[in-house]
């Protein structure tokens, strides 16, 4: 019952005290493997002492004691003690056993509760942060060196019930803070790998809506005939759905960077639709279509059509590299999903990451690669019959590049096929686009330049860019909302649901695109994306409509009648296009 598992609770948590207390400070015992081989068993102990009801280490002060250990273990000591978390906890166990225990103690010590007056009110064991956070960010480096655990399994449900207003507080300080003072100072994002992608994006949009109004307000204008001051928060895009790539560069080649960085607001000529978001996210949804549409000589088409890479052979093009850059900024910079399809290697190289073998898009040359290290015999030269030598087409032309002094008469062998593989890489995603990824990158940074995409990982960033092709209807049907009279159990809107889950994919796509604007899941899924169902009166002919910039569905009520709405809100979602009347 619950005093016995409770008693159980309080002697564990003094046995662990008398334990941990014995090995504080104990450095030469400390040195041995067998001696540091028990630290690791102690981490499991604040997992299975944590049942609903039982109170256990409530002032943080066996966590603490034991991530003190763990950090004061001299170095022969930590040597040990990291080949035994690699030796005895594979990747099957080593999340499980050694860092869900850790954040569940960091989730504990992270609780805080807010009173009547709006006043929170921390636990005691939040002096432990700090300490903990050290242990987990030495298991973390050890699963990224050995691949250990996944991304997933390092975020922590306390950190992203911070608020992010005090997160961003956080990371503005450790921004600013000098190497010095950072290393004196506790800061949770310096620790991002503890954040979740959701948490991340709200950072990035707050960081985003702060610098709009920095631009907002370097532009106030004094009118002196008027003795009036105005102000004009939005950048505004007007421009024809026609002519909409081409309207766009030449707006954007001759707009300020200033003005740039003010929100967003599009609209197309002669429609009547206000942009609260909607009309930019359809924007940016038809302005990808054109702009990365892989036949258009700007990237290479080596690569089939599902993929986004530089064209090298395009060498009269930079400015409109930039003006990519540019727009792809943009659209990170004000929240919207483009529809790129860019592969892991171009979010590695924003991020300023190394890049390597596994980032070659070419299939059959990342294998061919790897078969030449991989090979066991000592007669490489004469096998691959290979020199430091690249050679390719550009227009109809074979071109050659020395990837060393005389390159071209150096073979490669056994000794040298690692410097020729890291050689080879190097040009193909560095060296042979680097004026097309320097424009590139110059547009991207006009926008996102202070920004924190460091806190990012490759294939965060990536979610954020792009969105997620994983749609779960049965998840964003829980979290629906209704309006006007309607709720769950209404029969348009049971019948709604019934045809969302007979659609094919493709009609769901198009629902998907047709109610908010986008054809993929933000972070976190459809299952965390506000949205609403609306009626729009009783029974009647009309089409379903929707209001994207708030993912709200304006839906007649069909009542029972599947087929009638099957058939309106299929052609709705075919036919509609544009904001208003044409």
């Amino acid at each position: 019952d619950g005093e016995v598992k409770q008693n159980i609770a309080s002697a564990i948590e003094r046995g662990l005290k008398i334990g941990l207390e014995c090995l504080r400070g104990d450095d030469t015992r400390l040195m041995h493997p067998e001696a540091v081989r028990c630290l690791l068993l102690y981490i499991k102990f604040f997992d299975v002492c944590r049942d609903d009801g039982i109170v256990f280490d409530m002032r943080g002060e066996c966590i603490s004691l034991f991530c003190d250990v763990i950090l004061s273990v001299p170095f022969e000591g930590h040597k040990a003690l990291h080949g035994w978390a690699l030796n005895l906890y594979p990747r099957e166990i080593f999340a499980k056993m050694l860092v869900q225990p850790l954040l569940r103690a960091l989730n504990e010590c992270l609780k805080f509760s807010v009173d009547e007056n709006q006043v929170s009110h921390f636990q005691p064991s939040r002096q432990a942060v700090p300490v903990i956070v050290a242990v987990i960010s030495w298991l973390h480096t050890i699963a990224e060196e050995s691949n250990l655990a996944s991304p997933t399994d390092f975020y922590s449900d306390g950190v992203s019930q911070i608020s992010v207003g005090a997160l961003f507080d956080d990371l503005q300080r450790m921004k600013r803070a000098s190497p010095r003072e950072r290393s004196k100072n506790f800061h949770i994002c310096a620790y991002p790998f503890l954040l979740s992608p959701g948490c991340k994006r709200n950072l990035l949009q707050m960081e985003s809506q702060i610098e709009m109004y920095k631009a907002m307000l370097g532009d106030i204008k004094f009118s002196e005939s008027q003795r009036q001051i105005t102000v004009d928060p939005y950048f505004h895009l007007e421009i024809e759905r026609e002519h909409l790539l081409k309207q766009t560069l030449e707006k954007i080649k001759q707009t300020d960077a200033k003005e740039i960085r003010k929100r967003l607001r599009v609209s197309f000529k002669g429609e009547e639709g206000i942009d609260a978001g909607g009309v930019t996210k359809e924007f940016f949804q038809l302005l990808s279509e054109e702009l990365f549409e892989v036949n258009s000589g700007l990237w290479s088409t080596k690569y089939g059509n599902d993929v986004n890479w530089f064209n090298s052979d395009n060498t009269w093009n930079d400015n409109n590299y930039e003006l990519i850059g540019l727009l792809f900024g943009l659209a990170l910079y004000n929240s919207v999903l483009l529809d790129v399809r860019f592969p892991l290697a171009v979010y590695r190289k924003i991020l300023g990451l190394p890049l390597g073998l596994e980032d070659i898009i070419d299939d059959d040359l990342r294998k061919g690669l790897q078969q030449l290290l991989e090979y066991e015999g000592d007669d490489v030269e004469q096998v691959f019959c290979l020199n430091f030598e690249v050679t390719w087409m550009e227009l109809g032309e074979e071109k050659r590049l020395e990837l060393k002094p005389d390159g071209a008469n150096i073979p490669v062998t056994n000794e040298n096929r690692e410097e020729y593989v890291l050689r080879y890489v190097r040009w193909v995603l560095v060296d042979s686009i680097q004026p097309q990824w320097d424009s590139f990158e110059k547009g991207v940074m006009k926008v996102m330049e202070s920004s924190s995409l460091d806190l990012f990982l490759p294939e965060e960033l990536e979610l954020l860019v792009v969105g997620s092709p994983d749609l779960d209807f049965e998840a964003l049907e829980v979290n629906t909302k209704y309006e006007g009279g309607y709720d769950k159990n209404s029969p348009v809107i049971k019948n709604f649901w019934k045809f969302v889950r007979e659609a094919p994919k493709d009609t769901q796509v198009q629902l998907l695109k047709f109610a908010t604007a986008s054809c993929k899941a933000p972070i976190g899924g459809l299952g965390k994306m506000d949205f609403m169902i609306q009626r729009a009166g009783p029974d009647s002919a009309q089409l379903p409509t929707s209001h994207t910039c708030f993912n709200t569905l304006i839906l007649p009520d069909y009542g029972d009648n599947y087929e009638k709405l099957a058939d309106l809100l299929g052609r709705a979602i075919i036919e509609c296009e544009g904001f208003g009347l044409e």
